[in-house]
């Protein structure tokens, strides 16, 4: 017989027994789509997971460390916690940094093939005073000009305009925070950086506490200024409020990159002089032991915390890590955590796999059983063809094909039913759970085509293998007896 005759004849069977094949076809249809269900739902999770950190900026950018403060002074580390001197972000590393992180070094992470810019990161924490308000508040600094994503976005107003302006960006929550009734109110003000009075100033000025004054006002002043206060102080002109603020869709506004965050962003090179000018108390104290311990000379500054790496495109990404690593700093990429996620994907992935699996194993005993009935129903019909020269290869290929048949139909149908299960769960999530809540649309479930035919085809192996037995059952009938069979 022809594959065609064969193909016709299990055809022919199916629909005699229209009844048990459609039960037996809607035992795959349950499984493929429970399989198909979950496995979605776990792949969309990770589709949505990767686009927030592709919106984010993450996966072209390398975040480098260099030999810290407290590393320099052979500071400890206690429980964990980060003294001063030593305010990287605590993110895991390749390896050890050997040598500091300064403008040599950046100047030489810069040079490498496939990268884009360099950014040192600078970030202090202060007093700024803005609006009549004074308020503590975290300060970065940004190189100018910047290319970053994240000065890419503005509420109002626009980016520093030279490395050398004394301009700064702020958030749209300093706006809230300093009493702005709008981002563009702000934009033209002032901030003010607060620090201490410098010591040396301070004893000078006690040893010139004799001089006349009025109610302790210098007789020789011509009035009041920000000096008398004791304060230094840094005056900024606000030049652009950064749209910082969380909008509907993947990573629309919030900050992006690595780069830590800042409410007060200020030139680079204005920010790492106030920030080493300004030392806090155990800041100074490990700058000392660095000194006396030799590890940092004289002249010699402890350099950048951190630094972020752009790259031209992620490709280049592993490259221009190993070369960081030649030149003796440790580094971080969000890809070294992606790896990780994928891993824990690829478990929940093949769980719920697992757990829609054995729907599919139930079915395919359906499919045994009713190919057992159909032997005990079809004995005689089986004997005649193998009296005529029906050969048992061609006995069992007639059973394999309605096997296959079952699982075919029932995979395609059972994907189909899984999208229309994955349409309506995204409805019903985002009426009765997201839109209270004011969020955007998600799609939960990602259903790509490699998913989608491999389901029919897992659905189509199962089946041919639960009729592995009732084929061969079925070929092994003596034809002389199944002629007798009534």
């Amino acid at each position: 017989m022809s594959f065609l005759d064969i193909l016709n004849l299990a055809l022919r069977n199916l629909r005699q027994a229209k009844l048990r094949a459609t039960l037996t076809t809607m035992g795959v249809v349950v499984g493929v789509a429970v399989i198909v269900t979950m496995v979605s739902f776990g792949l969309g999770l990770q589709r949505n997971m990767l686009a927030r950190f592709s919106a984010l900026d993450l996966f072209n950018e390398i975040q480098v460390f260099g030999q810290g403060l407290s590393n320099l002074a052979g500071l400890a580390r206690d429980g964990g916690r980060r003294d001063e001197g030593d305010r990287s972000s605590g993110r895991r590393r390749d390896k050890a940094p050997s040598r500091i992180l300064d403008d040599t070094g950046v100047q030489e992470i810069s040079k490498i093939p496939g990268v884009a810019y360099v950014e040192p990161n600078v970030n202090f924490g202060g007093y700024v005073r803005s609006n009549g308000k004074v308020l503590s508040q975290n300060v970065g600094g940004a190189a100018i000009p910047n290319a970053s994503s994240r000065f890419q976005q503005f509420a109002a107003g626009k980016m520093i305009s030279s490395p050398t302006a004394d301009e700064a960006v702020v958030t749209e929550r300093f706006t809230r925070d300093f009493g702005y009734a709008t981002p563009a109110d702000a934009v033209g003000k002032t901030i003010e950086l607060l620090a201490a009075p410098d010591e040396k100033k301070e004893e000078t000025k006690d040893e010139e506490e004799d001089v006349p004054n009025f109610f302790g006002i210098p007789l020789d002043d011509g009035g009041l200024d920000e000096s008398s206060s004791g304060l230094q102080v840094r005056a900024f002109r606000i030049a652009g409020v950064l749209g910082t603020e969380v909008r509907e869709g993947a990573a629309q506004g919030g900050l992006r990159g690595l780069m830590p965050g800042a409410g007060v962003y200020v030139p680079l090179t204005v920010a790492h002089d106030w920030s080493r000018q300004h030392r806090g108390p155990m800041s100074r104290v490990a700058l000392a032991l660095a000194r006396q311990g030799g590890n940092l000379g004289e002249g010699q500054t402890e350099g950048y915390d951190s630094a972020v790496v752009r790259v031209t495109d992620p490709v280049e990404l592993t490259e221009v890590r190993k070369q960081i690593t030649e030149l003796g700093f440790s580094s971080f990429s969000i890809v070294d955590e992606i790896d990780q996620i994928r891993t824990v994907f690829l478990i929940v992935d093949s769980v719920l796999g697992l757990l829609g699996g054995i729907s599919l194993l139930v079915a395919s005993f359906g499919i045994a059983n009713t190919m057992i009935m159909s032997i005990l129903e079809r004995t005689r019909e089986i004997g005649i063809m193998k009296a005529i020269g029906a050969e048992d290869r061609e006995i069992k290929l007639i059973f394999f094909v309605e096997a296959a048949v079952i699982g075919v139909f029932g995979g395609v149908i059972g994907v189909l039913v899984a999208w229309g299960i994955d349409g309506v769960a995204n409805r019903l999530a985002y009426r009765f759970i997201l839109k209270p809540q004011g969020a955007s649309f998600i799609d939960f479930f990602s259903l790509p085509p490699y998913l989608s035919i491999g389901a029919v085809l897992f659905a189509l192996v199962v089946s041919i293998l639960a009729a592995l037995y009732p084929a061969s059952r079925a070929a092994r009938i003596d034809p002389v007896r199944a002629l007798r069979h009534d």
